[in-house]
């Protein structure tokens, strides 16, 4: 897990940075929750969730937004943390120019700023948004969603109300060919206290269903 250092807009990125041998190994890049609360590439999410990926064959990249940790800059309510996650992508499939698909997981913040990336990187063939904040954040750039992917929140969490994730996910399901699998853990909170192995089971398991061989012929659906 050898930390790296790359330039992004506002200076040097710091990250975490696993390369796998395979051939065409695929890229995932893991985004952290919001940096004015404590988030960063550390968060114990973002860092199963980048065990997670490792452990079925990709080159995983983790790293923290503009002024977290060693990374220069300052937090920009979005649009810049956007921007980092485009540099930390470009900055993956450089190392992995031959890779065969690309994945990217969020959490909370993250996760939305995993999502506009899907809009800008058709390349981005799956994502895993943990707790995605529909009441705090605008989601309506997903028009339609490019990719299928999992969104999970907690039946309990009072950051982000549970029912507008609902309703976010219920816009989403109805585009043709794609398929937003949405799954609640109950009694959860927005950081999934007392709950993050039952998170990772179920993020475990379905990537695994993505990713086995049936899926990957029919598309990744």
């Amino acid at each position: 897990m050898p930390e790296v250092i790359f330039n992004g807009a506002a200076g040097r990125l710091e990250g975490r940075y696993h390369h796998d041998e395979g051939l065409n190994a695929p890229v995932a890049l893991i985004l952290h929750p919001h940096p004015q609360f404590g988030g960063t590439m550390n968060n114990p999410i973002v860092y199963q969730l980048y065990y997670s990926f490792v452990a079925r064959g990709f080159s995983v990249l983790r790293l923290n937004f503009r002024g977290v940790g060693r990374s220069q800059g300052a937090f920009d309510s979005g649009q810049g943390e956007l921007a980092d996650a485009a540099t930390a992508l470009d900055w993956a499939q450089r190392i992995n120019n031959e890779s065969r698909a690309c994945w990217v997981a969020g959490v909370s913040f993250g996760a939305w700023i995993g999502m506009q990336l899907l809009m800008r990187r058709p390349e981005v063939e799956g994502f895993i948004s943990v707790a995605p904040p529909a009441s705090l954040y605008d989601f309506s750039f997903l028009a339609p969603c490019p990719s299928s992917g999992l969104m999970i929140n907690g039946s309990d969490d009072a950051v982000v109300r549970p029912d507008e994730v609902d309703k976010l996910v219920d816009r989403l399901k109805t585009q043709k060919g794609i398929v937003i699998d949405h799954q609640v853990i109950p009694g959860a909170n927005h950081f999934f206290e007392n709950h993050v192995d039952e998170l990772m089971t179920n993020i475990d398991c379905y990537l695994d269903q993505r990713l086995a061989p049936a899926a990957l012929k029919d598309g990744g659906a």
